[in-house]
């Protein structure tokens, strides 16, 4: 039987200097002006590499609530077969990837892919969303944090 580990909460409440500096490298990228759902398809992405099942559902409800199409959530995986992505969507996502399984690299090819579409400064951002999910990926896989439940939608019909 696993071993039980602690919540979600317990982190913030047991060390919210490292928690708050987590979340803040995070919200960098928003605030430098990427697109919200952009950096929740890298978010997903990430995560669902890293085998992080809290976060990518996390980031699958805050996609959904940003109006991220469903088409485009499911193909997330992959998203190279995929015709749904844009160049911009693409060169985000590649980018992701090089970074969140650095012992591979990060190639010329997807630097230059990354530059084509992103400026210097919203690539440095992009990189620091990167960076932010792969930390909030080890605390949920260390300490198995459980996915977030979809909350019940209610119809117009029923308001």
């Amino acid at each position: 039987m696993p071993l039980a580990r602690k919540e979600y909460s317990d982190f913030q409440a047991i060390a919210p200097d490292a928690y708050e500096t987590v979340r803040a490298l995070g919200g960098y990228a928003a605030n430098a002006g990427i697109e919200e759902p952009l950096l929740e398809l890298i978010k997903l992405r990430a995560s669902q590499i890293n085998g992080c099942a809290f976060c990518v559902q996390f980031h699958v409800l805050q996609a959904e609530r940003l109006g991220v199409p469903s088409d485009k959530l499911n193909l997330v995986v992959v998203w190279r077969e995929a015709p749904q992505f844009s160049a911009r969507e693409r060169a985000a996502l590649a980018w992701t990837e090089a970074l969140t399984r650095l012992a591979d690299g990060v190639g010329d090819e997807v630097y230059a892919q990354a530059l084509s579409e992103f400026s210097d400064r919203e690539l440095t951002y992009l990189t620091s969303a990167v960076a932010s999910i792969n930390t909030w990926n080890r605390f949920g896989v260390a300490y198995r944090w459980t996915p977030p439940a979809r909350q019940a939608r209610v119809s117009a019909a029923a308001s």
